[in-house]
């Protein structure tokens, strides 16, 4: 296609009658000439056309739905940095009116009119500002105790989400971690301080399992570390890794102890962009009282007309999301949330309890403490079987699906699963349309005279290294 053609589209070309339409989208050069916004706006959203609607993604844990006012807010304040607080100071306080709600909610005991937190671009953040904390802790209590300080570890359960694998590689923090089963699929306390001693910088249990939607029991990890601590002397605290559970416990389970109420939790970090119901990307971390949080983490800047100081591994960040956050607080309140938190559960229970029903499957959990959960082949069922989840996770992304098959961690790592993740936006109505299109695939599975591919693959899989599979 010559340039001089290419050069004559304008404004009043149709976006399908131009040239730019019939050539490849640029891969590794910026095109020479310039094209309207209408074709390039067209020329984008063609590459996206085929994938997955987000509402029909149940992969993801991130917020695919706002109501139109909250889109509207988040829209005409994308291009505001939220660092530059000079510029934008409400914009300041209204993060600092989101750390106190959310401090408030999980029962900071802490008095000061602005509680210590820090907000982050998601929960990965949010995570690396709690472990950070407690390694600068450690690390300065080993220096007053003139002890070395170039061995820490941090205890968790292998069912970890992998931003701790990142946060541990990257300070260079040996990550210990107790392997779940069947019998225990959460973390086994007695292990974990097992595996304690004094260079653990802290213990992160889990209200919200990327793997399986099940809590660690924070509060007998409580009441066993502070025995642990008095026996040892050690002062090990807790981080609790609240990304989904974080904005749901307070909502569903308001008698459950899992924050602050509990004396070693010093810190706690959880995603808005989850169950805070908020467009990607945004996390927050709440630490107990403003000395848990180490100067060391705040950094001053005075080239933004002012002298700015903030925590966080990001400088620059959007400032739409915290205000999507503070719009939901006052337009949900503490009533609307646990509305839509109870809806997403309901909905949850519902898909939970007919795929239980299925003779193919069996659900991991019996109960469900957070609106996901997800169920394997039934072993007996498995025998005979001439597909895999694998399949079905294929043949329901056809329909626009995307629900996950994968293997479950190390000890496990042999189990394969499927999760579904239920959030706002998801409806009875799309619930049936999803259960509906499992039992036509199913039933599809069936008739099936070969094995297939992936089934092929697996039981190859199966025979080198030994299947063991208990419940």
């Amino acid at each position: 296609m010559n340039r001089e053609k290419l050069s004559k589209d304008d404004a009043t070309t149709a976006v399908f009658g131009s040239e730019q339409m019939l050539q490849s989208a640029p891969t590794e050069f910026i095109p020479q000439h310039k094209t309207t916004p209408e074709i390039a706006y067209q020329m984008v959203k063609e590459e996206t056309y085929p994938q997955t609607q987000p509402r029909l993604n149940l992969a993801t844990f991130v917020t695919t739905y706002m109501d139109d006012y909250a889109t509207r807010l988040m829209n005409e304040a994308i291009n505001v940095n939220y660092i530059d607080e000079t510029e934008y100071p409400r914009v300041a306080v209204m993060c600092g009116r989101c750390i106190n709600i959310l401090a408030n909610l999980w029962h900071s005991p802490e008095k000061a009119q602005w509680k210590a937190g820090a907000v982050g671009i998601g929960s990965s953040e949010a995570c690396m500002l709690g472990g950070v904390a407690a390694w600068l802790r450690w690390r300065e209590r080993r220096k007053a105790q003139g002890k070395p300080y170039d061995k820490p570890n941090l205890v968790m359960s292998s069912a970890y989400q992998v931003v701790w694998e990142k946060f541990c590689q990257l300070w260079q923090i040996e990550l210990r971690t107790v392997p779940v089963s069947f019998d225990k699929p959460t973390l086994d306390v007695k292990k974990a301080l097992e595996i304690c001693d004094e260079n653990t910088i802290c213990i992160v249990p889990i209200a919200g399992v990327t793997w399986t939607g099940l809590n660690d029991n924070v509060e007998e990890l409580d009441r066993e570390l502070d025995a642990y601590n008095r026996k040892t002397g050690y002062e090990i605290p807790i981080h609790v890794d609240a990304a989904s559970g974080g904005f749901i416990l307070p909502f569903l389970k308001p008698e459950e102890k899992w924050d602050f109420r509990l004396k070693w939790v010093l810190s706690i970090s959880t995603s808005g962009h989850k169950y805070g119901l908020v467009y990607p990307g945004l996390g927050w971390t709440v630490w107990r009282d403003k000395k848990y949080l180490p100067g060391d983490m705040s950094f001053s800047v005075n080239y933004l007309g002012a002298n700015i100081t903030q925590v966080g591994l990001n400088f620059s960040r959007p400032a739409a999301q915290i205000l999507g956050q503070y719009y939901n607080f006052i337009r949900l309140g503490f009533d609307g949330y646990r509305e839509i938190q109870q809806s997403s559960m309901d909905v949850a229970q519902y898909c939970h309890d007919e795929i239980g029903k299925m003779k193919c499957f069996r659900n991991y959990a019996d109960k469900l403490v957070n609106p996901l959960f997800i169920w394997y082949m039934d072993p007996e069922y498995d025998k005979t079987a001439k597909w895999t989840l694998y399949d079905l996770q294929a043949t329901l992304q056809q329909s626009g699906w995307m629900v996950p098959a994968y293997t479950l961690p190390k000890n496990l790592e042999n189990i394969v699963v499927m999760r579904i993740v239920a959030r706002q936006g998801m409806s009875r109505d799309m619930a049936d349309m999803l259960l509906s299109d499992i039992r036509n695939a199913v039933a599809e599975f069936e008739t099936l005279q070969y094995p297939t591919q992936s089934r092929l693959k697996y039981e190859k899989q199966e025979h080198q290294l030994g299947k063991v599979f208990t419940h």
